[in-house]
């Protein structure tokens, strides 16, 4: 199956799991995707993330996601840069989520991490998402 927005699909498939309640969730794996899921647990959004095989020899990463009196941590998970429209940030206009309560993602120069990382790197980049 061809996938064209690999991240999107990512962060679907955890909104998507979230509203089902389940504890776990399966996506292929990329380097993207664990960088992006490196800086989700840092910031305390999932529990983990763990790699596996599939019995076809494909590398997934199960998700551990995180849930508070049996409410999900992440309220609003939401890709903001696209394939077909990409978003760049200087580290002037990194945008803010919920007064800092949450976090955008940044992919710049020296690796995908939090806005506020990128702001005290004083670096901007892509916009990749932002989690509430």
């Amino acid at each position: 199956m061809m996938i064209n927005d690999p991240l999107g699909d990512m962060l679907t498939r955890i909104r998507n799991a979230q509203l089902r309640g389940r504890t776990s969730v399966t996506t292929p794996a990329s380097s993207l995707r664990a960088r992006v899921l490196k800086v989700l647990q840092a910031e305390g959004f999932i529990r983990g993330y763990s790699e596996t095989t599939t019995d076809g020899g494909k590398a997934e990463f199960q998700i551990e996601l995180k849930y508070y009196d049996g409410e999900p941590v992440i309220r609003e998970i939401q890709r903001v840069s696209k394939p077909g429209r990409r978003v760049y940030a200087s580290v002037r206009n990194i945008p803010r989520v919920a007064d800092g309560l949450g976090v955008s993602i940044l992919s710049t120069p020296k690796g995908v991490m939090p806005d506020h990382e990128a702001r005290a790197q004083n670096v901007g980049g892509e916009v990749l998402c932002r989690v509430f």
